[in-house]
């Protein structure tokens, strides 16, 4: 199995080799590609120095399986030619996720969608994965109708130079900015750049992005983004509008038999999901569960997941395991 990780100096990136190697995934050869400025530099997998490669060496070598973390732009002009030589894509970027021919997979909710002959397959926006990994499992009993969901998202979601902007600012030094005001003790309801309409480019990912792995185009999103001054982990503040009533005992039962959901709910013990506790894990935890007393039919969570893992490389290698296990990847 030859895997090529393209991007892999990044964030994302050097966590999609740690993910590959934790979870044991059967490579025999790896190819670390990045930008030219980064070709010749080593990176370490499974202990062994290897050599990061152009995107012309590494279409040439024509790798089963290309993990994408390296933007939009490079995505749509390299995943076509990758798929081309019988490579199979998983793109992180959101070039090709609303993209009708092209499946947004997350393999808890909508692994089905995938066929031996997917050769790019769209990786969806971190806060969407989390969110319909906790959400999907409930509409399948109660049928969604609305989301209403505030995110409180992580720098690293936006990358090295916000990560840097953070540290940059505790310590009183002049750094680059990521965002356009400080980050650190403040919250910034920012996230990417801004549409006509007053709503962001991240809320419109968890608009569009949740009906079509949920399959259903008719859920009403109303989603709000925030950044805050955490390193890793996104948290989510969830309220569900459903066609059937519940009991609450209910959805507890469901959330703890549903894969990928860890639930983290003990009120009187101080126990409840937060960021610090999720990294490094690649569950998503649901917490403070309960009714909304404010109308019928709705219910609050409180969802976190670790960004760089389940919220990216681990959804990505998760989609990979799926392929190999229907024998579609070789």
């Amino acid at each position: 199995m030859k895997v090529a990780v393209v991007g892999a100096t990044g964030l994302v990136g050097q966590v999609m080799l740690r993910v590959l190697e934790q979870r044991n995934f059967p490579v025999t050869e790896l190819i670390p590609v990045a930008s030219e400025k980064s070709v010749g530099k080593t990176l370490k997998f499974k202990n062994e120095a290897l050599k990061v490669s152009s995107l012309e060496d590494a279409v040439r070598q024509k790798p089963s399986l290309a993990l994408f973390s390296a933007g939009s732009a490079v995505s749509g002009e390299w995943a076509p030619r990758f798929a081309e030589e019988g490579t199979t894509v998983i793109d992180n970027s959101s070039c090709w996720r609303m993209h009708n021919e092209i499946p947004l997979v997350v393999p808890e909710v909508n692994a089905s969608v995938l066929s031996s002959s997917s050769k790019i397959i769209a990786n969806p926006n971190c806060s969407t994965i989390q969110l319909v990994v906790a959400v999907n499992p409930l509409h399948q009993h109660f049928r969604v109708k609305r989301i209403v969901v505030s995110t409180y998202q992580s720098v690293t979601g936006t990358g090295v130079k916000a990560v840097n902007q953070l540290f940059a600012e505790r310590q009183g030094i002049a750094t680059d900015m990521a965002y356009p005001h400080p980050i650190d003790l403040n919250c910034i309801p920012h996230g990417g750049s801004f549409l006509d309409g007053g709503y962001t480019t991240e809320e419109q990912k968890l608009i569009d992005e949740t009906r079509k792995i949920i399959g259903d185009p008719h859920i009403m999103v109303s989603p709000t983004v925030v950044r805050v001054p955490v390193v890793g982990g996104h948290s989510e503040s969830v309220n569900i509008e459903f066609e059937k009533d519940f009991l609450l005992e209910q959805v507890y039962d469901i959330l703890k038999n549903s894969p990928g959901v860890t639930v983290q709910d003990v009120p009187s013990e101080n126990t409840y999901p937060m960021p610090r506790m999720a990294q490094g894990r690649d569950d998503v935890f649901v917490g403070r569960i309960r009714r909304d007393v404010s109308k019928p039919h709705c219910l609050n969570l409180w969802v976190v997941s670790d960004n760089l893992r389940k919220g990216a490389a681990t959804n990505a290698v998760q989609i990979a395991e799926y392929l190999l296990l229907q024998n579609w990847l070789k």
